[in-house]
């Protein structure tokens, strides 16, 4: 269920009749309302599928979580496979293909590149309109030829991160990932639109230090942060060593040697 500040500002609406009933259902499901007169959101029901979109004017185009085509199909194909900057800081080599653990898991971009290169995969998403979006996408994703076997390997948890890791049960992730959200500035290139439409309703992450508490207590190998490139490191004990990017890294928190 959506907290009632943001559910004041998002509505649940059907693009056309024919998707009435799966709008009636997200609505039920995540607590908001459907379609009114005044809103900034609406969470949208359409072809495509699920989708936000912020009203008004100046508004950025829809949102939407698409593994099948786009951007993900993309770094699918042409991305650098595992000499990719985050394949290295999860530790991926040779015979080595971690069980890694997104606590932040967003719109499932990082969880997926990790996937497609063989790494089974927990997703944790706190905010519950991200997480449908994630639902969403990973479900029609699942209905494609190509992409099917990659999200076979990721699984969708529902709850709070934090909680998620304390109360654990079964084998422990070797691996978990974090990506909280940075604080504002405003001289910072968010350009993204993720980023300018999901801010206002998800925040920053000021519990930062008590994730990375609960990751470093689970994870049997490591824990990696990534965070902008000059900013702190999340407040608590100190990474071993990071991997630089041009806009962002990799804070890499080793417990033990991840083998073949």
């Amino acid at each position: 269920m959506i907290d009632q500040p943001a559910a004041c500002r998002i509505h649940v609406e059907a693009l056309n009749a024919t998707f009435q009933p799966q709008a009636e259902h997200w609505a039920e499901r995540l607590g908001l309302p459907l379609q009114v007169d005044e809103g900034e959101f609406a969470l949208q029901v359409g072809e495509q599928g699920l989708q936000l979109q912020q009203l008004g004017p100046d508004a950025p185009g829809p949102v939407r979580v698409d593994f099948v085509e786009g951007g993900a199909a993309h770094r699918r194909l042409y991305g650098g496979g595992s000499g990719q900057m985050i394949a290295k800081a999860v530790g991926i080599a040779q015979g080595v293909r971690p069980r890694v653990l997104d606590a932040t898991a967003g719109l499932g971009k990082d969880a997926f590149v990790l996937a497609s290169l063989g790494c089974e995969m927990s997703l944790v998403e706190r905010q519950p309109l991200i997480g449908a979006l994630l639902e969403d996408g990973l479900a029609r994703a699942a209905e494609d030829f190509d992409v099917a076997p990659i999200v076979a390997r990721m699984r969708l948890l529902k709850g709070n991160s934090i909680e998620v890791m304390q109360n654990w049960e079964g084998e422990p992730p070797q691996v978990i990932y974090l990506d909280p959200m940075f604080p504002h500035r405003e001289k910072t290139a968010l350009v993204k639109k993720e980023m300018r439409l999901f801010r206002p309703l998800v925040g920053d992450d000021p519990d930062a230090p008590a994730l990375l508490q609960a990751a470093l207590a689970l994870a049997s190998h490591r824990v990696v942060v990534k965070r902008p490139r000059k900013a702190p490191c999340i407040e608590g004990p100190k990474p071993s060593h990071a991997l630089d990017g041009k806009s962002s890294r990799y804070d890499i928190y080793p417990k033990r040697a991840l083998k073949p």
